[in-house]
Order: C-alpha cells, then structure tokens, then sequence
C-alpha cells in the first residue's frame, strides 16, 4: 500500500514538472515583444508572458460601455475592471490571461483588441 501511494505521488510529480516545462517550451524567446508582454500587468498582478494568455476569437468577447465579458471554456465570465489592460496592444489581438478558482475560469489580466 505504500509503495503505491509513493508511486502515485512521484508520477503526480513528473506529470507536474512536464506541465510547467509546456508552457514556457521557449517558442518566445526570441520574439521582440517578450519584454512588452512580460512587462504587461493589472491590478492582479503580472499577467506572466506571451506563452501564459490566449488569443480570444471576436466572437467569444464583447463589450457594453468599457465592460467586457469573454467567453472561457464555454462559459462567460464578466471581466473585472481591475483585470484590463489600458496601455496601447501592441499585438492588435485581444488576449485574456486566465486563472480558475473553484474549477471555474477568471480573469487575471485581459487586453482588448483593435477593433474595440
């Protein structure tokens, strides 16, 4: 029973460590904007690197009077005011940064695109 449990958490382990090692693979280590995106932050924090937020499809946001709402993981979620990013998008693009709290998506950081 024991031998178990001690597999169990050492291969809860390495499936930890390759899941960290995912997402920064150095894809942006090179890119010119790695230091814009790593400067990038909003009253939650530092929104991390390029590899950390995902590029959000028109039709999965929308905005009412400066107020955003974005769709993660097939489920909307209003946009904190304190989770924009008001400096200028370099990339055009609207990102959101995301976190889960009780298995349910948020946002940490978003930044809409050009076309707001």
């Amino acid at each position: 029973m024991f031998a178990r449990h001690c597999a169990a958490l050492v291969l809860g382990a390495i499936m930890l460590a390759t899941s960290a090692f995912a997402r920064d693979d150095g894809r942006y280590a090179n890119s010119p904007l790695k230091p814009w995106f790593e400067s990038l932050h909003s009253q939650y924090g530092q929104c991390c690197s390029d590899a950390d937020g995902y590029v959000i499809a028109d039709v999965d946001w929308e905005s009412d009077n400066g107020h955003y709402r974005v769709r993660i993981d097939d489920e909307w979620v209003v946009v904190p005011d304190g989770a924009i990013i008001t400096e200028p998008n370099k990339i055009g693009r609207t990102m959101v940064w995301k976190h889960y709290v009780d298995g349910h998506p948020r946002v940490r950081c978003f930044m809409p695109g050009s076309m707001t």
